[in-house]
């Protein structure tokens, strides 16, 4: 299945990615999946504060 998604490498030490594990589990979600609901949920909360960004394209 294609998808339109970018991908990248993330680095992380040993702890960061345990604990972004345990509670990716917790929300049965992928680790992928979480770190990107996550990320959405912030950019939300920042554009809500202070308007939306502005993407040039």
């Amino acid at each position: 299945m294609a998808t339109d998604k970018r991908v990248f490498t993330l680095r992380l030490t040993d702890e960061v990615f345990d604990k972004i594990g345990i509670l990716s589990t917790g929300e049965h979600r992928s680790m992928t999946n979480y770190i990107e609901y996550v990320l959405l949920q912030h950019l939300q909360e920042y554009e809500k504060e202070h308007g939306p960004i502005k993407l040039d394209q």
